[in-house]
């Protein structure tokens, strides 16, 4: 796709500290980065949105990313812990619309974390949760790719 830094990376037409390539995949050091060694992991086809991210590919993005994580781990980097994140969509903060899967190297007091929003503590009671649950599984069969 035309005007996507992340299929530039892929095609080599950008710099990137490439971690990791495959056919599949290509992973690289994220150039503002929340950590030392945050790593982005991208298909090589753009994709957009995981709605349209075929589900082989998907699940190949978060074998690399757990290979990379065990790097991660043994790199000398500093990493007592690590967060997966894939934003889908604007509200969601996602920036670049090409499907990327961040590996975040977490240590206390890094400063970064996820927060919660003001209704958090109000816990749903069960019937609310049931009645999701089924509107949500009621709609799988629709889902498959």
């Amino acid at each position: 796709m035309s005007n996507c830094i992340f299929c530039d990376i892929v095609g080599g037409r950008a710099p990137a500290s490439i971690v990791f390539r495959d056919e599949v995949c290509c992973s690289f050091m994220d150039t503002q980065p929340l950590n030392p060694g945050h790593v982005l992991i991208v298909p090589n086809k753009h994709v957009a949105s995981i709605d349209d991210l075929d589900e082989t590919i998907g699940g190949h993005l978060f074998a690399i990313a757990q290979r990379i994580t065990r790097a991660l781990r043994r790199s000398g980097v500093r990493c007592e812990g690590v967060n997966l994140f894939l934003a889908d969509g604007e509200a969601a903060g996602q920036e670049v619309f090409h499907v990327h899967l961040h590996i975040f190297p977490r240590f206390s007091n890094d400063g970064f974390g996820l927060r919660p929003g003001p209704s958090y503590s109000k816990l749903p009671a069960r019937d609310q949760l049931d009645d999701l649950a089924a509107a949500i599984r009621a709609r799988l069969a629709d889902a498959s790719p």
